[in-house]
């Protein structure tokens, strides 16, 4: 195994690898930021990411068994003897994680919990002795807390969907159910940037049959822009959505099918596995990574995006005003204007030479 200290492996995944001879048996391990934890392991069993990117690397480990986030049939009830949680960034996610950890757990299963301290382990604990009252911290390790509990009571029958929440939402006179889960970004209602792009597109409309949404969260976007057609009699484009998350992905398609939405939602780490042209493409991209700003993925998108863009087709981008958006837009894709600003958020256009 290579040195923990030299290892480019997240800390709560070398916290693990410290603490390794607390796995035993058939082992399951979910929430995986980094494919590289797999070979380090003294065993093999089921990876779960909500990541499509690291999705895709633990796919390429053949003696592992790769799932997708929350709704994926490689989740099979009551086979493991080890279920290692890694704490997710969103602290409402981590209720849910461990009702999964508890559905995939064998009778008289080892669950451990590992987080690091600045993500708020130490707050996760109540949360974690509310299902594993027996649960002991056995280590404190790369600024992790590592912590174990014997025999947890399995819970089998975990769906999603029970899990779902509607919110409610209105932007020009459309009002709009939207599907939401733990983790998911924006789930308590309609954030300042999006409300801001959706006022353009009812202004100034994207003249296209088919959209692509980037980034596409719950479905938004899709719906919204649907709606707000139909309801003015206007032609309905179709709107096709990808995003990166498996509780966005879980919720956009749950979203499109309450309102009969036109459109495919993909998985994708960015476009790199996305195929097509489309003459319009929408987007609020994320710009975070945890608590940092993290600019690479809208980055490596407006690389990408002309590809994806029709000759003459419009990119329509809203972003925090102090991201360095603009003159990236005008390298990749052309001319770029700004339709609104605010101060704080700024919505381009910019039309594919």
């Amino acid at each position: 195994m290579q040195s923990l200290s030299g290892s480019s492996l997240p800390n709560s995944h070398q916290a693990l690898l410290k603490n390794q001879h607390l796995l035993s048996g058939r082992l399951a391990v979910l929430g995986v930021a980094s494919a590289s934890l797999l070979p380090e392991l003294p065993l093999s069993g089921l990876a779960m990411s909500e990541h499509a990117g690291v999705f895709g690397a633990l796919e390429h480990h053949e003696t592992w068994q790769a799932s997708f986030g929350y709704e994926d049939p490689a989740l099979a009830e009551g086979r493991y003897d080890s279920v290692v949680v890694f704490l997710p960034k969103a602290r409402a996610e981590l209720e849910m994680r461990l009702a999964l950890a508890r559905s995939l757990a064998a009778e008289n299963a080892r669950l451990i919990l590992v987080g690091e301290k600045k993500e708020g382990i130490a707050g996760a604990i109540k949360q974690l002795k509310a299902v594993a009252p027996q649960a002991t911290k056995v280590d404190s390790a790369r600024h992790c807390q590592v912590w174990c509990a014997e025999a947890i009571e399995p819970a089998p029958g975990f769906r999603v969907q029970d899990w779902l929440n509607w919110s409610s939402i209105e932007c020009a006179g459309v009002s709009l159910e939207i599907a939401g889960l733990p983790g998911i970004f924006s789930q308590d209602g309609l954030d300042k940037g999006t409300r801001m792009l959706l006022e353009t597109l009812a202004e100034q409309p994207v003249r296209a049959d088919r959209l692509l949404d980037f980034a596409c969260g719950a479905g938004v976007i899709g719906a919204w822009t649907q709606a707000f057609q139909a309801a003015r009699g206007m032609p309905v484009a179709n709107v096709d959505g990808v995003d990166v998350q498996s509780q966005a992905v879980i919720c956009a398609r749950e979203t499109y099918r309450r309102h009969s939405a036109a459109g495919t939602i993909f998985a994708s780490d960015g476009l790199a596995g996305i195929d097509g042209l489309w003459p319009g493409i929408i987007s609020n991209p994320p710009f975070h990574t945890g608590v940092k700003t993290d600019t690479s993925m809208t980055e490596q998108f407006l690389q990408d995006v002309k590809r994806h863009l029709q000759p003459g087709g419009e990119l329509r981008l809203v972003a925090n005003s102090f991201l360095p958006y603009e003159v990236q837009i005008k390298r990749h894709i052309g001319r770029v204007e700004r339709l609104h600003e605010d101060g704080r958020f700024t919505v381009y256009r910019a039309f594919r030479g």
